[in-house]
């Protein structure tokens, strides 16, 4: 992943509650900044390919698409960072092509195996990792402007889900799985070399000891996202069957998540297009 030395993570701090607030207004002023960088920089993209009047009318264009096909801003704001742009006088941002029908996710079982919604994959992918691996904690998150950003939790408090709510350093078990592209166990938290301090204590104060953490794979093992499922003791190594079972899992979530990508996403994209050079036309 690409790497922003500016985003680091604040340390947790054990000292006083003053202490302890400043470390969380820290991590709060992180997120804010964060969650808005990639919508930022589409906004200014925006305004400048569309000619529009303001960043705040581009924020519009963004809004009205995501809402309308029920995809996040900040999703739609990633992929309109990365994609070329259109060619000049182009009728849609990306041609379409055919994708077929969502692929399945057997690992799901009957009642996920065709989830309707990207929510709906993400919170039942999240549920089957914590049975396979028969822990209570764990979060899914997906890569976003070079980092894994959260998006489904469970069993983890405030603290956890704050100070991970970006990451992007290899010093914790989630980003290391995603450069290397394979699973990751950690037995023990707290005697791990894999986190740094101020990480290990942010796990640790969850009630979380021990860590397995699987990448969501395309079909060409790019990483996509990550599945992490946390333990309240430590761990001893998968079994074969469950290592096998979060493979299936990572893999055929992240096909479903690339499809999705490729179907939903570039329409709301092609709707945004359509919209802003409606709007230059009418001007």
């Amino acid at each position: 992943m690409t790497q922003h030395p500016d985003t680091s993570t604040p340390p947790v701090n054990e000292g006083r509650p003053a202490a302890r607030g400043a470390v969380q207004s820290a991590v709060d002023e992180r997120n804010r900044r964060l969650a808005h960088a990639g919508v930022a920089r589409a906004e200014k993209l925006l305004t400048s390919r569309y000619r529009l009047s303001s960043e705040r009318e581009a924020f519009d264009l963004l809004r009205r698409s995501s809402q309308k096909f029920n995809i996040k801003l900040h999703t739609l704001a990633d992929v309109a960072i990365r994609l070329r742009g259109p060619a000049p006088g182009a009728p849609v941002w990306v041609p379409s092509r055919p994708q077929g029908p969502a692929p399945a996710i057997p690992v799901l079982g009957a009642s996920g195996s065709r989830p309707e919604s990207h929510s709906a994959v993400l919170t039942s992918a999240l549920r089957q990792a914590l049975r396979v691996t028969g822990a209570h904690m764990g979060n899914v998150q997906l890569v976003e402007n070079g980092m894994l950003r959260m998006e489904k939790h469970v069993g983890l408090n405030r603290q956890f889900t704050d100070y991970f709510a970006f990451v992007e350093a290899s010093t914790t078990s989630c980003a290391q799985a995603a450069e290397e592209s394979r699973q990751v166990t950690v037995k023990d938290v707290a005697a791990s070399d894999t986190f740094d301090e101020a990480s290990r204590e942010a796990i640790l104060e969850t009630g979380s000891r021990a860590c397995h953490s699987t990448p969501l794979l395309s079909p060409n093992g790019t990483v996509i996202g990550m599945i992490s499922s946390h333990h309240e003791r430590p761990l001893h190594d998968l079994t074969p069957a469950q290592l096998t079972a979060m493979h299936d899992l990572g893999t055929q979530v992240g096909r479903w998540l690339l499809w999705h990508r490729n179907t939903a996403v570039l329409t709301a994209l092609n709707h945004l297009h359509a919209d802003a050079t409606g709007k230059s036309r009418s001007a």
